[in-house]
């Protein structure tokens, strides 16, 4: 009988040891969710980087609309230029004529036109729609579109 003590007595000292090593553990884990000497617990971490992760996304999602505003605007903007030096007549030297086209991504915008004789000089304004217009564009013309529009080298 006294061995069966002895035995229940060993097995209750492990069991209390086990028990004791686990309590420790739990209570390591347990320690680093609350504040210790003014420090933060890593609840009160975690919930701060949650707040501002939000707070990031929403600045994100600005920044994206802001973006894509930017994009719409610059596709209207008179981006593509291309500039086409000529002598508009025989006698005339140094290519002192000009066709200039100024358009945005979908082809709309102007050529202005720009003639050089001896004794006066004359500029021509064209609207251009799609890469077109409605009154028909001289041969420079045509070409200084081709060039803006990247079709032409």
């Amino acid at each position: 009988m006294a061995f069966i003590g002895i035995l229940v007595g060993v097995v209750g000292v492990v069991l209390g040891a086990i028990a004791f090593t686990r309590m420790s553990r739990l209570q390591r884990s347990y320690g680093l969710l609350h504040a210790a000497e003014g420090r933060e617990t890593i609840v009160d971490v975690m919930g701060r980087t949650i707040d501002e992760f939000h707070d990031l996304r929403d600045e994100v999602a600005r920044v994206d609309a802001t973006l894509s505003a930017t994009r719409r605007d610059l596709a209207m903007a008179l981006r593509h230029v291309s500039v086409v030096r000529y002598d508009a007549f025989g006698d005339m030297g140094g290519r002192f004529s000009f066709s200039a086209a100024l358009l945005d991504d979908a082809g709309d915008g102007l050529v202005i036109t720009s003639i050089h004789a001896r004794s006066e000089t004359r500029t021509y304004l064209k609207g251009l729609s799609g890469g077109d217009s409605d009154i028909s564009l001289s041969p420079e013309e045509q070409q200084a579109v081709r060039i803006a529009r990247g079709i032409d080298s």
